[in-house]
């Protein structure tokens, strides 16, 4: 799926949605916005099972270290939206999931 827009503004926007998130996270574990830092975590790192503890600072996830095989990690965050935005990518697939979260959380931009 190809959009008609400018990569660095989709950029652009997708960080400024991921500062918004942060700031207006609540305590669901499954709210709309932990259900898109678990996406981007799990593109980022091929990763399955992925979990945030907000309240401990932590990541849990599964990466892949082989074919069909996964090891668990666990990491200290203290600064989650600065590890979110820098888990992105400039690549096609990527911008394309990038603008569909855009699309989904209805912030557009000025192409």
């Amino acid at each position: 799926m190809e959009f008609n827009t400018n990569p660095n503004a989709t950029l652009d926007e997708f960080k400024s949605l991921i500062s918004h998130s942060i700031f207006h996270l609540n305590s669901e574990e499954d709210s709309n916005y932990t259900i898109l830092h678990r996406a981007i975590i799990k593109k980022y790192f091929d990763a399955k099972n992925v979990r945030i503890n907000y309240k401990e600072h932590t990541v849990d996830l599964q990466i892949p270290v082989g074919k069909r095989k996964y090891t668990g990690i666990t990491f200290e965050c203290q600064d989650l939206e600065r590890f979110l935005k820098s888990c992105l990518k400039k690549d096609e697939k990527s911008m394309d999931f990038y603008q569909e979260a855009l699309n989904h959380y209805n912030i557009y931009h000025a192409a």
